[in-house]
């Protein structure tokens, strides 16, 4: 056999190796997709109206609690709450029992996860759960559990099989149960109203704090303007002069008439006869009624104003209420930003 050959044949049981292995991924995925439509075709209207009563009329904080996956489900839970308006908790039954007990309080609502429902640690907080009259949710995948029976309201988290394939790692409970979660989440924070600006008070760093915080104030450059009657040359001393890329066409008074790029001076020089330059003005040569943006809008808004359009822009012009000309912001300055 040539050398030739049994590479071809090689690379052929390789791509046949990848292929297997793609379908694999991809059925496992609708595994769980599919567990999580069964899972709402399971819930119990009354059961998720009780539960969201309990949360939305708690007058302390919601605490979750789980052993294992369950646990690490439970943390992003309550992590998902308190980002979106909800204080919550995470609080791990093992540590409850040796102390931490003191953080839940007659007032909170206690979130407990549990695929088998019958987990040793979250059992042993129930008298004391309930004792202090502390309201119980459970998500769980045996609503015949001593859990479940023992809880104010059950969810359904159950699932007909795991995606793993020996049936054992959890893996569709914990996104059936993590998509209940997000579920009740989501319910809340829209039954509260959180507004867009709340919803940043909580997400101040990052990527996605910026772009609800950082606006076009704070990173526009000060408005580089020229008049309409301007010639060629002047506009080219001037897009020098600011480094921007482009100039801010005013009226006397500093309304906005139109914007010069870069792009538009090289395009009306390319087309001009040499000996009809020193009648080349402003006004020949400017987008008139350009896009604008106002200084108190999300830097990430301008960008995809930007970006959204047929034919991209790079530069905006920024104006006030009464359309006076007061900065241009770039596109390079909102990307170097982290937007």
């Amino acid at each position: 056999m040539s050398c030739g050959l049994a590479k071809s044949r090689i690379n052929q049981q390789n791509l046949h190796i990848v292929s297997e292995s793609f379908d694999r991924v991809v059925s496992l995925l609708k595994i769980e997709a599919d567990a999580i439509e069964n899972a709402a075709e399971r819930l119990d209207p009354a059961a998720v109206d009780k539960a969201l009563g309990y949360l939305r009329d708690c007058e302390g904080k919601v605490v979750v609690a789980g052993v294992g996956k369950s646990g690490v489900i439970g943390q992003k839970i309550a992590q998902t709450m308190t980002s979106t308006g909800t204080v919550a908790v995470f609080v791990h039954p093992s540590d409850a029992l040796h102390g931490s007990l003191g953080v839940i309080s007659k007032e909170d609502v206690v979130i407990a996860l549990s695929n088998s429902g019958e987990t040793d640690e979250l059992l042993a907080l129930l008298p004391v759960l309930k004792k202090r009259g502390v309201r119980i949710i459970s998500i769980v995948g045996n609503t015949n559990s001593t859990l479940a029976g023992d809880s104010d309201v059950a969810l359904d988290a159950s699932v007909d099989k795991e995606a793993c394939p020996l049936n054992l790692a959890p893996t569709t409970s914990t996104t059936v149960a993590l998509s209940i979660g997000d579920a009740l989440s989501m319910t809340l924070m829209e039954s509260m109203g959180l507004t867009m600006e709340q919803f940043a008070e909580n997400h101040p760093a990052g990527r996605l704090g910026k772009r609800l915080t950082v606006k076009v104030r704070d990173l526009m450059h000060e408005s580089p303007n020229i008049s309409t009657n301007s010639g060629w040359l002047e506009v080219v001393k001037a897009i020098s002069q600011y480094s921007l890329g482009a100039v801010n066409v005013v009226d006397e008074e500093k309304r906005l008439l139109g914007i010069v790029t870069d792009g538009d001076l090289r395009r009306t020089i390319e087309k001009t006869a040499s000996n009809d330059f020193d009648d080349i003005r402003c006004h020949h040569m400017m987008t008139s009624s350009p896009v604008t943006v106002g200084q108190d809008t999300l830097a990430y808004e301008a960008l995809r104003v930007m970006e959204e359009r047929s034919s991209q822009i790079s530069v905006l012009p920024v104006v006030d209420s009464d359309n006076l000309a007061i900065g241009l912001i770039r596109l390079h300055d909102i990307v170097k930003s982290g937007l």
